[in-house]
């Protein structure tokens, strides 16, 4: 193969992959929107009209936001020492 072939797939990968970079943080900051317990209950009620492997990705993106909230809510409260 040649090297500039090779170097065209390297920099079509990376475009690729910085494409998808983007999608998901956008993806994240709109599900980011879903806060207040009803938000979040209408969006499940959304995501269970689908199969798990079509919401995966969903899915992990809230995770770690819980997770995130709930952090940072036991950091705000907490006191050490």
């Amino acid at each position: 193969m040649k090297f500039r072939t090779k170097l065209r797939g390297i920099r079509v990968n990376l475009a690729d992959r910085r494409t998808e970079r983007v999608a998901r943080r956008r993806l994240s900051a709109e599900l980011a929107a879903f806060q207040t317990p009803a938000e979040r209950a209408e969006l499940d009620v959304i995501l269970a009209r689908h199969t798990r492997e079509e919401t995966r990705e969903i899915r992990e993106i809230l995770s770690r936001q819980d997770y995130g909230r709930q952090r940072a809510g036991n950091l705000i409260g907490s006191r050490r020492g």
